[in-house]
């Protein structure tokens, strides 16, 4: 074999995580290095890194250093003005440029903060950054410019960032926010439903507004109580009080609401538009909390409420009735490209096969047996055939790799990953992506799978709709752990693997908007929980960010599910994204349902995708770990009924309310 082109030796190097002029025991070095100086860095100590500095001098995150100690030591104005001006474009020049305006306007240095605020961020239209630049120019002398923008930084439906005060304050004082500027945001405060906001700027109005502010609340915290104590009176916005209670009350007991509704509706001068739209919703809420009257409430919609979400539920009632023939009315009633996804494409064939039209059915469950999907594995189930898993792995292109593989931002984002600075990398590397061809994408992709980083190769496949390299879009990370903990919870790991992929793809440090942490989506409590239970050390989110940590809580956290829910993995996999407490409210009240029947009626939309997501996943997983295919209609167990109905639940909680 000859020696190597340049090209080809380029690309072999940097996908194996080299840079240019970097061999590998320098750049593992260097990144060694960083890791064991960034902490201390960024307590303002830059004595380590000055230990190392021959080594990290020409490292492509040295930048990231500094500005690490520079946002510790924000008085040192000239280096951070120097640090800015030679790395301008790099995110964390941008970062550190947005801490320094923040302390300069803290310090009251306003003259410098407003040479940052004009030249960087006056026309962003970030709220702290604009109310601090007006108190600058208040503090400066004010003007009618201050009072334009003043009003218009007061004129917002919701509470406003705290450097807003002083802002509020002067202009309060100077006369400017009058009665009509209150009147004004009291209204935009209650049409964003920010009724605390309301009944706080309703004491500086008259006793009326107060009034109303305090019967938005009533409606919001005990929607019930205000219902059931309905004024004799009918104006405008005591209507839309008795709506949003109405709605509110809806998602805990749909049943009442409509009783309510019958009643008042009668009572009180709501338009059409109105009463259209509380029937469509009370009705959608009687179908996501399976109560039997759901499907004539939503058939009796008036024509101008009907949209697909209706059409939807529609089919989901008569599903979960088996009521065959009005299943297949209320998908044939779809719109086109609705009726003609997979799901309801599945559900009129199994419908047509219950009603003896087996040719038509089996004819839907072939074309669907093609696809590598949820649906698409159940209409094989139906008809024996195997899964068509179709995987097609990208095909390299060397020329674009090696370009690549030298972006500049590519190997910052790539580098960021490697030290443990994951988030920052995710940033630089999606918006480095986002920028390049789509055959440059699906490239990029691949090169993300070899570096290991596997959100970022799903996340960048998905974007170019590259959805058949199985490698890439269903790793096999932490093997190891997967294996062993899934074994000692007695679950199929290739599960396991499916709840990850699904929670987190496999990112160790990412953080959801409810708080849940890590791989396996942990939130803090039940991890503490969880660790306690397995006699675990747990130090909170060291713990939950560790990937053998949250994997091996995770999984055990799966398998306790599992068990709770009489071995049933759909039921536990429901548990594991919604909360068991809800799985238990979901569960039928007398008679054993057809999983799949289960799964199409579960109320949250999250839920339900997640559910299916999973299932499809883990026989994907399956495949992948074994090479063999283990049917999905294995593992949907049918779902039994509730040990205590829900009607005597009900029944109970009423006698003791009432007691």
């Amino acid at each position: 074999m000859g020696p190597l082109k340049p090209a080809c030796l380029l690309l072999a190097l940097a996908l194996n995580g080299f840079h240019v002029n970097a061999g590998a025991s320098t750049l593992e070095e260097q990144r060694a290095a960083f890791r064991d100086v960034y902490p201390a860095v960024e307590r303002g100590e830059w004595a380590p890194a000055r230990a190392k500095e021959a080594l990290l001098k020409d490292y492509v995150l040295w930048p990231d250093l500094r500005a690490a100690w520079l946002r510790a030591k924000l008085d040192e104005t000239t280096e951070i003005e120097k640090f800015l001006d030679q790395n301008d474009t790099l995110r964390p020049a941008r970062e550190l440029r947005y801490r320094l305006a923040l302390h300069l306007a803290r310090e009251e240095r306003f003259a410098e903060y407003l040479e940052i605020y004009r030249r960087w961020y006056q026309d962003l239209a970030i709220d702290k950054l604009d109310c601090l630049a007006l108190h600058a120019e208040i503090l400066d002398g004010g003007s009618d410019i201050v009072a334009a923008r003043g009003r218009k930084l007061w004129l917002i439906g919701r509470s406003q960032a705290e450097e807003c005060d002083p802002v509020f304050d002067y202009l309060r004082g100077a006369g400017i926010l009058d009665e009509e500027l209150y009147r004004e945001r009291f209204e935009l405060a209650v049409a964003e439903q920010e009724f605390s906001l309301a009944r706080y700027l309703a004491r500086s109005l008259d006793e009326k507004y107060l009034d109303e502010a305090n019967r938005w609340l009533s409606a919001r915290d005990t929607a019930q109580e205000f219902l059931q104590a309905a004024e004799p009176r009918d104006d405008p916005t005591y209507r839309k009080q008795l709506i949003y209670a109405i709605e509110r009350l809806t998602y805990a007991d749909a049943g009442h609401a409509s009783e309510y509704w019958q009643s008042l509706r009668s009572r009180y001068g709501f338009s059409a538009l109105q009463d259209a739209g509380i029937s469509r919703h009370i009705a959608l809420w009687l179908a996501r909390q399976h109560r039997p009257e759901a499907y004539r409430a939503l058939l009796d919609l008036p024509h101008a409420s009907v949209d697909v979400e209706v059409g939807r539920w529609l089919a989901r009632s008569a599903l979960r009735q088996r009521a065959w023939p009005e299943l297949v009315s209320a998908i044939v009633d779809m719109p086109d490209d609705e009726r003609q996804t997979s799901e309801w494409q599945y559900w009129l064939a199994v419908a047509r096969k219950e009603m003896g039209q087996e040719e038509e059915a089996l004819a839907s469950f072939m074309q669907l047996a093609g696809e590598r999907s949820y649906y698409g594995f159940l209409a094989a189930d139906e008809v024996g055939n195997d899964y068509s898993w179709a995987h097609a792995a990208i095909i390299e292109d060397d020329a674009i790799l090696a370009r690549l593989a030298e972006n500049p931002a590519l190997i910052r984002a790539r580098e960021l990953y490697y030290v443990g600075l994951d988030s920052q990398g995710r940033a630089e590397w999606d918006d480095a992506v986002s920028m390049l061809q789509a055959e440059d994408k699906a490239q990029a992709a691949l090169l993300a799978h070899r570096w290991n980083w596997h959100s970022r190769a799903i996340a960048t496949a998905a974007s170019v709709d590259v959805y058949d390299d199985l490698e890439i879009r269903y790793p096999l990370p932490y093997r190891t752990q997967f294996e062993a903990y899934a074994e000692s919870a007695d679950i199929p790991h290739s599960w396991a693997y499916g709840v990850a992929r699904s929670e987190s793809l496999f990112m160790a440090d990412i953080r959801s908007i409810a708080g849940a942490v890590g791989v396996m989506q942990l939130m803090p409590e039940t991890g503490r929980r969880t660790a306690a239970e397995m006699s675990l050390p747990y130090s909170g989110l060291n713990t939950l960010t560790d990937p053998d940590s949250n994997i091996r809580l995770g999984i055990f956290y799966l398998g306790k599910m599992l068990q709770r829910f009489g071995k049933n993995p759909v039921l536990a996999t429901a548990a594991y994204n919604a909360g068991p407490l809800r799985v238990e409210k979901w569960l039928p009240e007398f008679e054993r349902l057809d999983a799949r029947i289960w799964i199409e009626n579960i109320p949250f939309n999250e839920t339900r995708s997640y559910v299916r997501r999973v299932l499809s996943t883990d026989a994907i997983f399956h495949w992948r770990l074994t090479g063999e295919t283990r049917r999905l209609s294995e593992r949907l167990a049918t779902i039994d009924p509730s040990p205590l109905p829900k009607r005597l639940a009900d029944a109970e909680r009423k006698k003791m309310k009432g007691s």
